[in-house]
């Protein structure tokens, strides 16, 4: 492995690191006890790494941590991305806790938001329930059971985190 891929890799695990130090403790009470916000950190597999890598600029990736669908990738490479229990929605929860148009995530350049629908178990970052949220390296989505990591590109990250 090179040096700058090394580089890579150890800013992605710090600003996942970050973002999961940064979060305070979620007490949202809800239907499923197991939802409770306890940050996954950076451990991150060799192949989520390398498509982290791989994104190229005004795109991000959301890596499913926990819920049915535990290890799946979404890229997310288009100004927006609809997220619901719709069979049409660009990433599809099928589950209960998901509404059927939960959230909607925008791009405007190389930033992304994730704005709630009036979602009836809301959208959550690192922890807290939010309306509208920027989304930066390393935080933790939680729609529904599912929980998610975003990672933008690592060729958008602002030069003071090179």
């Amino acid at each position: 492995m090179d040096e700058t891929s090394r580089f890579e890799r150890d800013e992605i695990r710090r600003a996942a690191d970050a973002a999961a130090a940064g979060g305070s403790h979620d007490t949202t009470q809800t239907h499923d006890a197991d939802l409770s916000f306890v940050p996954f950190g950076a451990d991150l597999t060799e192949a989520e790494l390398e498509a982290i890598e791989a994104l190229p600029s005004g795109a991000a990736l959301l890596i499913v941590r926990s819920g049915p669908t535990t290890g799946a990738r979404y890229l997310l490479d288009t100004d927006v991305t609809t997220v619901g229990r719709h069979p049409e929605a660009d990433l599809f929860f099928d589950d209960v806790t998901v509404s059927r148009r939960h959230a909607e995530i925008l791009r405007s350049g190389s930033s992304f938001e994730i704005v709630d629908q009036r979602s009836l178990n809301g959208s959550y970052v690192n922890g807290e329930r939010v309306d509208r949220s920027a989304l930066v390296n390393g935080a933790e989505v939680r729609i529904g059971k599912f929980r998610l990591n975003f990672f933008g590109s690592p060729v958008d990250l602002p030069a003071a985190e090179h």
